[in-house]
């Protein structure tokens, strides 16, 4: 699965929009990302840990020519999958229906024609109170 197949199963769960859903994983990739850059270890529970790891200078070998080369040293992520995560994926443990995304909710005529006459009393409620402050002025 690539980062647009992602979204695109997230989308049900933002009401269809993918936009919504490519900024909720942006987001979330940014912060760990960004968590990981200052050195802070990122504990996700039940799925598992991002964490920030030095490796010292070493000796090698460059495989064309056979000679030996100095690598420098370098930091690299290492994730560290939780308990959990390894149980489900060896198949110790069965994993639980996914999460239903949340129904979408249409506006109904009814509830629009409601909402007109809450807001037409609202403005004639308004009309005589400016009209009650003229009389009163005079």
């Amino acid at each position: 699965m690539n980062k647009t197949q992602f979204i695109a199963s997230l989308a049900p769960h933002f009401n269809g929009s993918k936009k919504e859903a490519a900024h909720a994983v942006e987001i979330v990739f940014d912060s760990i990302v960004r968590n990981i850059q200052r050195g802070e270890d990122v504990t996700i529970n039940d799925f598992g840990k991002f964490k920030k790891v030095d490796r010292k200078a070493r000796k090698g070998r460059n495989p064309f020519t056979g000679e030996s080369i100095m690598i420098k040293a370098s930091k690299k992520v290492r994730f560290l999958p939780a308990k959990a995560l390894k149980e489900v994926i060896s198949g110790d443990r069965k994993l639980g229906p996914a999460p239903k995304p949340a129904p979408v909710v249409k506006p109904v005529k009814a509830a629009k024609k409601a909402a007109k006459k809450v807001a037409k009393k609202a403005g004639k409620k308004a009309g005589k109170a400016k009209k009650a402050k003229k009389g009163k002025r005079k």
